[in-house]
């Protein structure tokens, strides 16, 4: 029988969600919707001097503005809890017992000092088969001082004991056949002096606990799956492995390296899904939410890092995105991040978006600038006018403020040089033919008879009209614009307008 389709996003709550993180969340959900499978969240907070005050509850936030709900997790709970790590810690300690006793894993009795001492006097130093018989562990000592130091409670972490001269192998689904020579793997710690776990323990016994099918990760953990495979293998559970699936990283945009936050720091842009506050220093990072970006578009746009459906389509909604996912088609090779390119994916899901859906944003956006705004309806209004002219959600309230305040300052240097009595006059005599009623159109036409009548060719009126109505080269249809802002409004404009001109 075909295994039950089980996955995991497994990250630590130590501070802001990268968006490679989401990435790897995105992925994960798609595969397991697409096979009708479970999708998980995993909080694994094993390091506890990493542990950050409010993160899981800002990695949860993150996920549910992304319409990536877990099927199971700390906040929904499930029939394969704890899914803290933490919660989990009495059951670590069996396996790392259980390895020791078959001879995959001992003892280390190095100080902390002593480490670092090592890691002073040889260069690159690692722990495991070249050195680890110079050390101080139950490989080196004999049973009886083992017994001793164990007897007096001496701090210990327990190793994994690497194999000499063999070859660990397997499949992934993206990379293929992949091997790794253990002699130049290092002996890692799986349960440290605390009695926590260190990822590579309580990963692989997580995963079988809850019975997770495929494990999607970032590639930077390709060093670690030898011992994975191992561990799985020494505890038994060869049978019950998880498919592996390593995703390419997310690259700065040159291509140099992976997207850190320091690059999104120094190019301009967000790395975080949503602002993150570090409440030891108070420090903001910026995130893609408060930037201004809707959730589908960051949604759209990430699975589009690494992945296609292989056709020229690039807009996709996620029940679309679930449709076309395959494992196949995520590319071996990094993406680099575009951020003008994903500024691009915005701008296409707010031009798509209706003018209802936009509402709550721009009601919101207009609310922090201090304006509140009750009239939905001609708001809805504004937003059909000037969504097209927007990247950001934030841009709309630089774009239409305009629509509920008038203009105080004008671009002058557009019109004084062209303003004459007589263009001061057209204004005059154009807002006696300005009602409440008339199309846009309708208002361009008696604009274009009056110019005609008063022997001027309507091109040169339009931009002064313009700035009277919003003060600078910018905005939808002038036309447009005069019918939401209202005859009175518009009449108001423009006389204040001419008195500023001349």
């Amino acid at each position: 029988m075909e295994k039950k389709v089980r996955v995991r996003f497994a990250p630590s709550p130590t501070g802001g969600l990268h968006l490679g993180g989401v990435r790897t969340a995105l992925f994960n959900y798609l595969f397991a919707k697409k096979h009708n499978g479970t999708f998980i969240l995993r909080v694994e907070d094993t390091d506890q001097t990493r542990f950050v005050a409010g993160a899981e509850e800002y990695i949860t936030s993150c996920l549910d503005w992304c319409g990536l709900t877990p099927d199971e997790s700390p906040e929904q709970g499930g029939a394969f809890g704890p899914y803290r790590q933490s919660e989990r810690k009495s059951t670590y300690k069996q396996y790392a017992d259980q390895l020791i006793a078959d001879g995959y894993a001992y003892y280390a009795f190095d100080t902390p000092e002593e480490l670092e001492a090592k890691r002073k006097a040889v260069p690159n130093f690692t722990y495991g088969l070249a050195n680890r018989l110079e050390m101080r562990n139950s490989l080196s000592l004999t049973a009886e001082e083992v017994n001793v130091l164990l007897a007096n409670h001496t701090p210990y972490v327990v190793r994994i004991k690497m194999p000499a001269d063999e070859l660990v192998s397997f499949t992934d689904l993206i990379r293929g056949y992949v091997s790794f020579d253990t002699n130049l793997v290092d002996d890692k710690v799986l349960l440290k002096a605390d009695g926590m776990p260190t990822y590579h323990l309580a990963v692989v016994a997580d995963d079988r606990a809850m019975e997770i099918s495929h494990v999607f990760r970032g590639e930077e953990w390709l060093p670690s799956a030898p011992i994975h495979i191992l561990l799985w293998r020494y505890l038994g559970w060869e049978t019950e492995m998880p498919q592996w699936v390593h995703l390419p990283l997310i690259l700065k945009p040159d291509g140099n390296g992976k997207l850190s936050k320091r690059d999104g720091d120094r190019l301009g842009f967000p790395v975080y899904a949503q602002n993150w506050t570090d409440p030891k220093t108070g420090d903001l990072t910026r995130g893609f939410k408060e930037l201004g970006f809707m959730p589908e578009a960051f949604v759209n746009l990430l699975a589009m890092q690494g992945w296609n459906d292989g056709t020229d389509q690039e807009l996709f909604t996620l029940a679309e995105l679930i449709d076309k996912f395959s494992v196949e088609r995520i590319s071996k090779a990094g993406a680099k991040f575009d951020f003008e390119k994903a500024k691009w994916y915005n701008h296409e899901w707010i031009k798509n978006a209706t003018a209802k859906k936009l509402l709550p944003f721009v009601k919101d956006s207009f609310t922090a600038e201090g304006m509140v705004l009750n009239d939905d309806v001609r708001l809805e209004q504004v937003i059909d006018l000037i969504k097209d002219r927007c990247n950001l959600l934030t841009d709309f309230v630089p774009q239409s403020s305009y629509f509920f305040i008038a203009p105080e300052v004008y671009d002058l240097a557009s019109v004084k040089p062209k303003w004459t009595p007589e263009k001061a006059a057209f204004f005059e005599a154009y807002t006696l033919d300005v009602k409440d009623g008339p199309a846009a159109a309708e208002l361009e036409e008696k604009f274009k008879e009056l110019a005609g009548a008063h022997n001027f060719k309507p091109g040169e009126l339009m931009l002064p009209l313009r700035i009277m109505l919003v003060g600078g080269k910018f905005g939808p249809g002038v036309f447009d614009i005069a019918v939401n802002l209202g005859a009175a409004e518009t009449i108001k404009r423009i006389h204040k307008a001419i008195a500023a001109f001349n």
